[in-house]
């Protein structure tokens, strides 16, 4: 699975071959058709090995103000992207251009967890189009801050983190403007910080 998941982060699906796998995994050909089928339900599997790995990570660790849990999050998440270099980049970039089938269905569940997760730790049932909106924007540009960190690591982790809390404080500042809910939100959020 690792050595499926490296070959998937730096190549296209469909440029890799069986024989590259079994290769790189010191495997035989025909021990890889057996646990896995054929090419794309290995790339399948390889993917959702790597979005159970983010997910575990991401589950909230206990009862911090939201603010500091998203900040703990981010931590973990970069964790997850820089000792799983392979298998984040491969689960956001890796396969068909148009997302499709499996594939899509992985990386859309990942969103969709992480969103929940976050609704959650907000202490909000049912967001509003407009907070709805500014999640799914800030859970965007955290995977393209990923994709981007391991591309050129010219900016401290430590550093890259606490941007990324600062541009969720600052999309909920935004957002506030046109939903009061959201207003009485990044009140609570940012209390005492």
């Amino acid at each position: 699975m690792a050595a499926a998941l490296e070959l998937f982060s730096t190549r296209d699906a469909e440029d890799v071959s069986i024989d590259d796998v079994a290769s790189a995994a010191g495997a035989s050909r025909a021990l890889v058709y057996h646990y896995f089928g054929g090419k794309q339900e290995l790339y399948v599997a390889a993917l959702r090995s790597a979005a159970e790995q983010l997910e575990s990570r991401l589950r909230p660790q206990g009862g911090g103000r939201p603010i500091d849990e998203l900040a703990l999050g981010l931590g973990r998440y970069f964790d997850f992207v820089e000792e799983h270099a392979a298998g984040f980049a491969a689960l956001l970039r890796g396969g068909p251009a148009n997302r499709a089938g499996d594939v899509g269905e992985i990386v859309e569940g990942v969103r969709q967890r992480l969103f929940r997760l976050i609704q959650r730790q907000m202490g909000v049932e049912r967001p509003s189009p407009v907070l709805r909106t500014t999640l799914r924007s800030w859970i965007a540009s955290v995977e393209t801050a990923g994709l981007d960190w391991l591309e050129h690591r010219d900016i401290e982790r430590p550093a890259l983190e606490k941007m990324l809390v600062d541009h969720m404080v600052a999309l909920l500042g935004v957002a506030a403007g046109y939903d009061e809910d959201v207003r009485g939100l990044l009140d609570m959020l940012t209390a005492g910080r």
